[in-house]
């Protein structure tokens, strides 16, 4: 794992990923989601959990996943507060938990592999949620407030698709 609270080292992190992922010249796709705060943009390669059956296996049973890859869960009912577990998940993750206009209202870093506590959201207006490997959003400063972009994002959205 990274040390984090290097900022030498957070910045030539996001500066390889800005290199590697030029969000800003990119269209949005249903199979990535970009995040954008404070300058940083970064785009992660995601799997859409939309149905119940897909939203209750998520991560599970997962052994490994790239750094940059993670599950983006979307709820066709309203928002409200949503709470997950680590039940048969194997690696540690981080969890961001979206308003349906994109914004990033409360993050759980490193929630630990098969854990069965329900880890649920600070606020009532979650619309999705989106899993990425355990200590990136700390690797990459992200905050409350960070703001997702993918098609899913479709009613007001802070960061619209092009």
């Amino acid at each position: 794992m990274f040390a984090t609270g290097t900022a030498s080292f957070r910045s030539a992190l996001c500066l390889v990923l800005l290199l590697a992922t030029p969000v800003a010249a990119q269209q949005c796709r249903e199979d990535r989601v970009d995040i954008r705060q404070d300058g940083l943009r970064v785009s992660i390669e995601v799997e859409i959990a939309d149905t119940d059956e897909e939203r209750a296996r998520g991560l599970m049973f997962v052994e490994d996943m790239a750094q940059l890859e993670g599950m983006l869960f979307v709820y066709q009912d309203e928002p409200r507060q949503r709470s997950f577990w680590m039940r048969n998940t194997l690696i540690p993750l981080d969890m961001l938990f979206v308003a349906a206009d994109g914004t990033v209202r409360d993050i759980h870093v490193n929630a630990t592999p098969l854990d069965e506590t329900p880890i649920p959201s600070a606020t009532n207006d979650i619309f999705a949620v989106l899993e990425v490997n355990g200590g990136l959003t700390e690797m990459l400063g992200l905050t409350p407030g960070a703001q997702l972009r993918h098609p899913a994002f479709d009613t007001n959205p802070i960061w619209p698709c092009d």
